[in-house]
């Protein structure tokens, strides 16, 4: 248990993350940040302290619009930026139309982190993911085993209950891997997964995984569709726990998150969804994958994209 994490952003997302930060009783104090709304961080903090005997949980929720909320937190969980939502036209806004606002959001965040616990570890969850990543990066410049994104813990996530529901086993059953960038050019890695350790091929034939696979790398914008207004929020939050009891719980547990590379793959100063072993430290290791020839050139490309975004960040900074 940590003495305190901090939640910035009060929409659906950091809503799920208190209460379950509670409910897992991670922290004995959770501080949830709010700028837009100045009433919402309160609101949903109360609402959770009231519920809380039934746990019971006799930790301290604190809902504010003030960076000052989360002074002194041990871990920050960013949710903060204008979420993807339906058009009246029924198009839905890239997570690349979404980045000069959320840039902004971003340089405030950076800010508040900045002047109340620069020493935190920092799990982002903000679109455009890898982007949002970088800028926090530039504008704070912590140890790179304190700052990573959940992007591929969630990808990784929808690819094993897609695994599972076309192969008619349990989705504990199923260990799947997604890498890359968070977005169309995402790399599910079909010769790491597995179904009870075994080769899903044989399983699932090679034309309902090729479905399988571009379904996961739309399944955010299948979610945001059938919503219509806002995006995933549960599958997101859970997936961004993972990440966090690994951490708090020093489990040395290997997921996939977005990391920032100095080598590895070949890779230097960008944000990209790698495995890595996370633990009481952060990122304790980067995970070096054998990639098939047509996995190896998936990921060129993914990287390609990130590239291309990170770009995008240093010039708006300009």
């Amino acid at each position: 248990m940590l003495n305190k994490i901090a939640v910035i952003g009060g929409g659906n997302i950091g809503g799920v993350l208190v209460q379950e930060i509670v409910r897992r009783k991670l922290a004995r104090n959770v501080a949830l940040m709010d700028v837009k709304d100045p009433e919402l961080a309160k609101g949903k903090a109360l609402d959770i302290l009231e519920g809380s005997p039934v746990l019971p949980a006799d930790i301290k929720v604190e809902g504010s619009k003030e960076y000052d909320v989360i002074a002194s937190a041990d871990m920050i969980i960013n949710t903060a930026g204008v979420p993807r939502t339906t058009r009246p036209d029924g198009t839905i806004p890239t997570r690349e139309e979404l980045l000069a606002t959320n840039l902004k959001i971003t340089d405030s965040v950076s800010a508040g982190i900045q002047k109340f616990c620069p020493k935190a570890t920092i799990i982002s969850i903000a679109n455009p993911l890898d982007a949002i990543v970088y800028r926090l990066y530039m504008n704070l410049k912590p140890p790179r085993e304190k700052l990573m994104g959940m992007a591929g813990v969630l990808d990784s996530n929808r690819y094993s209950y897609f695994v599972a529901e076309a192969a008619g086993v349990s989705v504990e059953n199923v260990q799947a891997l997604v890498m890359g960038g968070h977005g169309d050019d995402m790399l599910p890695i079909r010769s790491a997964c597995r179904i009870a350790g075994m080769p899903v091929e044989k399983f699932v034939p090679a034309d309902k995984l090729d479905a399988i696979e571009e379904r996961t790398r739309k399944a955010g914008g299948e979610v945001v569709k059938l919503l219509g207004v806002g995006s995933a929020f549960v599958s997101p939050a859970w997936s961004a726990l993972e990440m966090a009891e690994a951490i708090i719980f020093d489990k040395k547990k290997i997921m996939c998150v977005s990391a920032l590379l100095q080598g590895e793959y070949g890779v230097d100063g960008l944000f990209i969804g790698v495995p890595a072993l996370l633990g009481a430290n952060g990122i304790e290791k980067i995970i070096e994958l054998d990639f098939t020839d047509a996995e190896k050139e998936g990921f060129k490309k993914s990287i390609t994209s990130v590239q291309k975004t990170k770009e995008e960040v240093i010039a708006m900074a300009k």
